[in-house]
């Protein structure tokens, strides 16, 4: 187990010992079936899309919503199917840190996918896109953490 595994969430950490079992184009099919996963956003939400932020960042037009329950987190993306593979590491990584506290989500180094090798499939422009996305979830973890949310 390397060092960066010991600083994810458990269910993150399955996911990305999942990505290190496959080769090559395995790793960009793991990645679109979690696209094909991801969850519709809640009724609620749905109804409500100023609650969601864009990650202004990445050239695919992502949203995010963050929810604490009892210190807990969960974030909920909306991201085009058009756009599989940020779609699809949105989708792992909703559910990689479903359920987890603020701190466990600053604790995610910030290159972990390299650990999944997905810098091996992937272009520049859309790891800057995971990165990204990745630093949103933390910035918006860490406003959880400081009380600045709802």
């Amino acid at each position: 187990m390397s060092e960066t595994q010991t600083m994810l969430p458990p269910r993150l950490e399955e996911i990305v010992e999942d990505f290190k079992l496959c080769e090559g184009k395995e790793k960009l099919e793991l990645l679109f079936e979690y696209s094909g996963r991801m969850p519709p956003l809640p009724d609620w939400l749905a109804k409500d899309r100023g609650q969601l932020e864009q990650v202004h960042e990445c050239m695919t037009p992502v949203f995010v919503h963050a929810e604490a329950k009892e210190g807990k987190m969960e974030f909920f993306f909306d991201v085009p199917e058009e756009s599989p593979s940020v779609r699809g590491y949105a989708a792992l990584l909703s559910e990689g840190v479903k359920g987890s506290t603020p701190e466990a989500v600053l604790a995610i180094p910030g290159d972990f996918y390299h650990e999944m090798g997905l810098q091996e499939v992937l272009s520049n422009q859309r790891l800057n896109g995971i990165r990204a996305i990745l630093r949103y979830i933390k910035m918006l973890a860490k406003r959880e953490l400081n009380g600045e949310n709802n």
